[in-house]
């Protein structure tokens, strides 16, 4: 089939397809569920028109046993569609939960400030709605019809009066839709908007308070929380007169079938049990139209849940198979590459060309706003807007399998995050947990006398991104991830600049033996003293490569250049200070 068909659309569609099965048994249920709604209806016109007429206990005994009879097999198939509900819409969340996770995840990467909580929240509300009393109004609407064919069965009037309540009924719920749904969508959104800025300033709380900048911060947070409590009121005062509205309009509608019952008992059209039954069968056809408006907000967030989603995978559908490689070598080579950003008329990086043999231990220098840190996320794939190649063995890194090269790639970002667990976890990329590997690791970069001192050792919590410790302890621990299970390309970007004297021995001790092992490094820098450790060096100057080559000689042509620079501004601060002494 297609892409674009309706049972095609996405994962996600396939998926609730996938469910059909499941949906008709609780279709099924349903209608034994509603067949049997019309229990209480045959006992009173039982009770009415034969056990009191006849005055037979015997019949009043029968009849009450077949009631309880069904009564209890009405209650199990409830039962039993709410068990395949459930039970499905597990089974959904754990089909749909690693595609969302992915999706989400590559949508994080490509778009920044896109919030990741988002399409898991998504998928909860869908499952939510599908498992709860919501999906039984329209399961259960269907027999509306029913209902109103057999109050016609007792008499035809009433059953056109039937009609027309449902109509009404219809209308409302129309009414409501309209005059809700567009307060619903705004007081979500805003309430979204103001609870993602309240956890952004939580997760720099540190800056905030040493800066006194908490009461202006706390002040903006307040006008978006009151604007979005001022759309929520409304939403909710709206919604709520409109079920009021429905109420009036559902009791007096049974009420007003009662009266026309007991109009046509004066005529002798109908019996007096075929009047009180006419109006239960009445109240039993408009329920699921009124459980229809109680649940049309529910019902319209899982909608735009769904159809959020769609957008999701349509923008980032889940990934084809990659083919299975060998562990690559660490030949790398950057083709062409140019690197964009949205909002930015001018690349970051412009058609960068070059090659790094395995074993090379490469410096990238370069004034601030050059491109380093754009360039280091290149080399391991996470730049979203990337033309050009960047190729690991001859092969595009994004023709990697992701999950087999990811292991064999060690990154230290310029902005270390840490994530909630203990040392050991977060050193082993809370993978399986090597022991060996973690405390070699560690011992690379100097932390691992420091770990044992920590009260439970490697077993310590680090706190939700690493609060627990020192800006030094951050930036080692990164190193030793970085470093955990010996890969074969490390991309470390200011890797010494929370490091003491020490720390900087050890991380130049651990480069060097990374490249005696035939390792792949690139070193992205401000600081110089580590350059002893770099075979090459390419610097960069607004996202082009102004040199790349041995060290010595790179390094020596940019002494050349900054001797020139100063010396050429000392000229010129002569020259201003001779103009200056000449002034009258």
């Amino acid at each position: 089939m297609k892409r674009g068909s309706f049972f095609d659309r996405s994962e996600l569609t396939r998926q609730l397809w996938s469910f059909r099965k499941e949906f008709l048994w609780v279709g099924f249920f349903s209608m034994i569920a509603n067949l049997l709604m019309l229990t209480p209806t045959l006992y009173m016109l039982q009770l009415y028109d034969r056990v009191l007429k006849g005055r037979s206990e015997l019949t009043l005994i029968v009849v009450t046993l077949l009631m309880v009879f069904f009564y209890v097999i009405m209650v199990v198939a409830e039962w039993l569609r709410s068990r395949l509900l459930v039970r499905g819409g597990v089974r959904m969340d754990e089909a749909m939960n690693a595609i969302v996770f992915n999706a989400s995840f590559e949508k994080n990467l490509k778009q920044a400030g896109a919030n990741p909580a988002t399409a898991i929240g998504d998928l909860t509300v869908i499952r939510q709605f599908l498992t709860g009393n919501g999906i039984f109004a329209f399961f259960d609407t269907p027999w509306t019809p029913i209902y109103i064919a057999v109050i016609f069965l007792l008499q035809p009037f009433l059953g056109w009066i039937s009609i027309l309540f449902c109509i009404i009924q219809l209308v409302v719920a129309w009414y409501n839709h309209k005059a809700t749904v567009d307060d619903i969508e705004r007081s979500g959104k805003a309430g979204s908007e103001s609870n993602a800025y309240f956890f952004s300033k939580l997760r720099n709380i540190e800056p905030v308070h040493a800066m006194g900048m908490t009461g202006s911060l706390r002040q903006r947070w307040l006008d978006l929380h009151e604007h979005a409590l001022a759309q929520h009121g409304h939403a909710q005062h709206k919604q709520h007169r409109q079920q009021a509205f429905s109420k009036f309009v559902r009791y007096t509608m049974q009420s007003l079938t009662l009266g026309a019952g007991a109009l046509m008992v004066i005529e002798g059209k109908m019996t007096a049990g075929g009047m009180i039954a006419a109006n239960v069968l009445m109240s039993r056809a408009l329920q699921p139209l009124d459980l229809l408006i109680v649940v049309w907000k529910p019902f319209i967030q899982a909608r735009d849940a769904f159809f959020r989603l769609e957008n999701l995978f349509d923008d980032f559908p889940e990934p084809s198979a990659k083919p299975s490689r060998p562990a690559p070598q660490g030949d790398v080579r950057i083709d062409g590459l140019t690197a964009t950003a949205p909002g930015r008329p001018e690349p970051i990086l412009h058609g960068l060309d070059a090659s790094f043999a395995a074993g090379t231990v490469t410096a990238i220098v370069g004034p601030s706003g050059s491109g380093k840190s754009t360039l280091a996320r290149c080399l391991v794939g996470a730049w979203p807007d990337v033309s050009g190649g960047v190729l690991y063995d001859e092969e595009p890194i994004q023709s990697w399998n992701g999950e087999e090269l990811g292991p064999n790639i060690g990154y230290l970002p310029q902005d270390i995050e840490l994530f909630d667990g203990t040392i050991a976890e977060n050193i082993s990329r809370f993978g399986d947990t090597d022991p060996a590997q973690v405390i070699e690791a560690a011992q690379r970069t100097g932390i691992h006398e420091a770990i044992l001192r920590f009260p439970n050792g490697y077993n310590s919590q680090v706190g939700e991104a690493g609060a627990l410790l020192s800006g030094g302890q951050r930036q080692r621990l990164g190193l030793a991830r970085a470093m955990y299970g010996n890969p074969s390309v490390l991309v470390l970007d200011e890797p010494n600049s929370h490091l003491d004297d020490a720390g900087e021995r050890a991380l130049a001790q651990a480069v060097s033996q990374l490249k005696q092992s035939g390792k792949t490094v690139f070193l992205i820098t401000h600081r110089l003293n580590i350059l002893g450790a770099a075979d090459k060096i390419l610097a960069l100057r607004d996202g082009r490569i102004e040199h790349h080559g041995p060290r010595d000689g790179v390094l020596e042509v940019l002494n050349a250049q900054r001797t020139a620079k100063n010396g050429d501004q000392q000229v010129t601060a002569n020259q201003n200070g001779q103009g200056k002494q000449s002034e009258p």
